[in-house]
């Protein structure tokens, strides 16, 4: 007995899309080998992902960066040596009265929040922005 393959769609440009369960368990494989502060924090901010929009779908693309999209990507999650970078799709157009947006600050476009080691995040201020972001790509989804 074979097992049936999963159809593998195309992004608009030619990228092979990861099922959604497969972007999990690489999600929650990147978490593991990165085996430091690093893993941890992405750990977290996932959790507080989940918490704050439960029905966000998890996405694996361009080449390994975590995806979180609601109506549209919310935001990625990528890990580099010394911060682990929350990019926010839209995030210019978000308010940020907690003022978390500290990276990508002069585009028209997105904006993001770098963590580094020994920082704590505002959860309550965090899940707040991502919920924001899924109200803001609803709002472009039912135009």
């Amino acid at each position: 007995m074979t097992k049936a393959a999963t159809p593998v769609k195309t992004t608009k440009h030619g990228a092979k899309a990861v099922p959604a369960a497969d972007a999990s368990s690489l999600i929650d494989a990147r978490i593991e080998e990165l085996g430091d502060w690093r893993g941890k924090m992405l750990g977290e901010l996932r959790a507080l992902i989940k918490e704050a929009v439960p029905d966000i779908v998890e996405e694996w693309k361009w080449r390994g960066v975590p995806v979180w999209s609601h109506d549209g990507i919310i935001c990625t999650g990528e890990t580099y040596k010394s911060v682990v970078k929350m990019t926010f799709a839209k995030g210019a157009a978000l308010a940020d009265p907690s003022g978390l947006f500290n990276s990508s600050l002069e585009g028209n476009t997105r904006r993001a929040i770098d963590v580094r080691e020994g920082e704590k995040i505002n959860a309550k201020a965090l899940k707040a922005l991502i919920r924001a972001a899924a109200t803001l790509n609803a709002s472009k989804t039912k135009r």
